[in-house]
């Protein structure tokens, strides 16, 4: 049966993404993203580059929307946390992609927008 949080589950559930563009933000090469979704709850864990570990937690808000709070340990030792927006699509070679806006609430200031890819293997 298709629920509004069909096309989103499908496309997150289980999958990885990697940076696609960040430049304001911390995420980037060797970032990986791992995703969950269950009955329109979000859970991620990611790691790599200058992550050395972090979660985010949120929800679907629409047929291709959904939010999040992030938190994360830099490799520096630094503790940040924030809030993202974000839209799921798909792009011409069919992978998911996600495109966020996104804020510091803990640990840094500021905010940006951010794009991310499917790693496909």
């Amino acid at each position: 049966m298709e629920t509004p949080f069909s096309q989103v589950s499908e496309r997150l559930n289980n999958r990885r993404f990697i940076v696609a563009n960040n430049t304001q933000g911390l995420s980037g090469a060797g970032t990986i993203f791992h995703y969950h979704v269950e009955e329109g709850a979000i859970f991620s864990t990611y790691q790599g580059g200058r992550i050395r570990m972090g979660n985010q937690v949120g929800r679907v808000t629409g047929p291709d929307t959904i939010e999040l709070l992030y938190q994360c340990l830099t490799t520096d030792g630094e503790m940040l946390a924030g809030w993202s927006r974000g839209t799921v699509g798909v792009d011409q070679a069919g992978r998911t992609t996600l495109s966020f806006v996104w804020g510091w609430l803990s640990g840094a200031t500021g905010g940006g927008e951010s794009n991310y890819v499917e790693l496909v293997v």
